[in-house]
């Protein structure tokens, strides 16, 4: 039996296919074995996905700066660049394809909230370049995406909170497109939750109610309509965050309005309440998060102490944090994204 590796697969119509990584096997009788388990997230020395990109934040103040690790090995944050697109430094949503970042909204010392629309393409370290804008500035939205459609969900304006959802297509620069409505009015809120068809919305702060919010929304990307109630969050809760592979939500920390420790988790196809997980090693909100397939993870914060501290959890597995590494500088406002988030082809 003769074993080679097999660095990538083109499809019937000449496109690229997904990389692999493994030794792989031939033998007259059974012909070809490729190594088993999902060979488009596959990660070999130079190649591949499995990136998991940290985006700006308040240091205390804003940074530009953009951290880089590689999900399935634990340690320290890496140099990727810096957004510079109006100088955005904190609280905007975040979302991916498997090639494209996306940094949307945020805020700006001394110009308040921004609409500007950035992104990077995640394979390759450097800065970001202009998307487009949003149809309203607004910060501490939320972000949520499949391969093809990102959403942002809710924020504030720098004088009302807001329940609009606006959309891009994330491999085509342009503007934001109105998508729906959500049900409440709410900024600081927790996004990062999705699977190929379904995007989640969960908690933040609604003014209207004076009160932190348990609700947890859905919507089918696919479909433009207003948000539905897919169950609560176990504690009211903002400034917390959010990630899942295809199946599981995980939702880590925020506040209460005293800082949270505890984590939460949700079943993605099923609509229902969110159930205990575990607890992250200290009390903190205002912190990212992104995930893979396997594991979530989180970083930055404050406690009130700002953060560079990074978690992660396995995600079919309910439990505590275990330490990931620390990102390059401490931070809060910090946003998460991935290439092999749950709303990307598994």
């Amino acid at each position: 039996m003769s074993e080679f590796r097999v660095n990538s697969i083109t499809n019937q119509d000449g496109s690229a296919g997904p990389q692999v990584c493994g030794v792989s096997t031939f033998s007259g009788k059974s012909g070809v074995q490729i190594p088993s388990g999902s060979t488009e997230f596959r990660r070999q020395d130079g190649g591949g996905r499995g990136r998991g990109v940290f985006g700006s934040g308040n240091t205390p103040s804003d940074t530009r700066r953009i951290d880089v690790i590689e999900i399935a090995t634990t340690g320290n944050g890496v140099d990727f660049g810096d957004d510079s697109v109006d100088g955005r430094g904190e609280g905007n949503a975040s979302f991916a394809s498997s090639t494209r970042g996306i940094f949307a909204g945020g805020y700006s010392t001394g110009d308040g909230p921004v609409k500007n629309i950035a992104y990077l393409t995640i394979a390759s370290s450097g800065g970001v370049n202009d998307f487009g804008d949003l149809l309203f500035a607004r910060r501490s939205n939320a972000g949520a995406s499949n391969n093809v459609r990102g959403l942002s969900f809710g924020g504030y304006d720098g004088s009302n909170s807001l329940n609009t959802i606006e959309f891009v297509t994330i491999a085509s620069t342009g503007d934001g497109t109105n998508f729906g409505d959500l049900t409440e009015q709410v900024f600081n809120t927790g996004s990062g939750i999705s699977n190929s068809t379904r995007a989640i919305q969960h908690g933040g702060y609604d003014p209207v109610a004076s009160s932190n919010s348990t609700t947890i929304h859905s919507v089918t990307i696919s479909t433009l309509g207003d948000a539905n109630k897919f169950g609560d969050l176990i504690t009211k809760r903002n400034a917390h965050a959010g990630s899942s592979n295809s199946t599981r939500g995980i939702i880590f920390c925020g506040q209460s309005p005293s800082n949270l420790n505890s984590i939460e988790s949700i079943t993605i196809p099923t609509e229902g309440n969110a159930t205990d997980f575990g607890d992250a090693s200290a009390t903190k909100d205002y912190l990212g998060a992104c995930a893979s397939s396997t594991r979530a993870v989180c970083g930055g914060g404050q406690t009130p102490t700002k953060l560079n501290v990074m978690e992660f959890v396995t995600i079919s597995t309910a439990g505590n944090t275990t330490d990931f590494g620390d990102l390059t500088n401490t931070r809060r406002f910090c946003q998460g994204l991935s290439d092999v988030h749950g709303g990307l082809s598994q």
